[in-house]
């Protein structure tokens, strides 16, 4: 694995499924998509970045990204930690100007920077973390569950289906969704609609064609389940 060096803000375009390999910084790192949709990847799981949020990474911790559509990536740096894990963040109007003034303006004076980066690290601390981490298993009867469902989420196969293709048993596989990503089994599936969704979103799909793609009972389904993990209806998400 990599470690890349950042030294400032960066700004770097990213064309349709572009990945970004595995890597770390020694420093910590606030990633923000202007456009387009980044999959940022840990260990630990995945997150969908939208427009309207942000990843914190902190320093040390390996990380991969991946571009859905035409992506425009900003990076900023920071020698103090906002926050202890990687997180995504809501961005608000203050904080996405800011990003985009350090990210832009490569000749700030030095004090100017540095106010401009307190301010990012305050409003970093004071918004709000969103459930948007989509845990990896380990074990690989599940992995090739999850890769399946990670190719169709509409694929409407209860567990006891699925299992009988990747040779485990229903009861089993219960017990190692719960143990390696601590949700249930439908908890993670829901989770897996959810992630793709915001994807579709970004990229302007209407939600009727959303909620069939992502496998909602219907669309209304779909609107509530939206609803109770985003604060917001899907076309609300869509038009920012």
């Amino acid at each position: 694995m990599e470690r890349q060096v950042l030294t400032g803000p960066t700004i770097r375009p990213l064309d349709h499924r572009e990945r970004i390999e595995w890597h770390d910084h020694a420093v910590h790192q606030l990633v923000h998509p202007l456009h387009g949709v980044l999959r940022v990847s840990t260990s630990r799981g995945a997150w969908v970045v939208p427009p309207n949020r942000a990843v914190w990474i902190p320093a040390g911790v390996p990380h991969a990204h991946q571009a859905d559509g035409p992506t425009e990536m900003r990076s900023l740096i920071f020698e103090v930690a906002a926050l202890d894990e990687p997180t995504v963040l809501v961005v608000g109007p203050l904080l996405r100007e800011v990003i985009r003034a350090l990210s832009d303006e490569t000749d700030l004076a030095a004090e100017h920077r540095h106010h401009l980066e307190q301010v990012a690290l305050h409003q970093l601390r004071r918004a709000e973390a969103l459930p948007l981490m989509l845990p990896t298993p380990t074990d690989p009867r599940l992995v090739q569950l999850c890769d399946l469902l990670a190719a169709d989420p509409a694929d409407q196969r209860s567990l006891r289906e699925l299992g009988r293709q990747v040779g485990a048993a229903e009861r089993t596989l219960s017990r190692l969704f719960r143990a390696e990503t601590g949700f249930t089994f439908p908890q993670w599936r829901a989770q897996l609609r959810l992630h793709h969704a915001l994807s579709l979103l970004a990229a302007g799909r209407p939600v009727t064609r959303v909620a069939v793609d992502c496998g909602f009972r219907s669309p209304s389904a779909f609107i509530e389940a939206f609803r109770a993990v985003f604060g917001t209806t899907p076309g609300r998400y869509r038009n920012g």
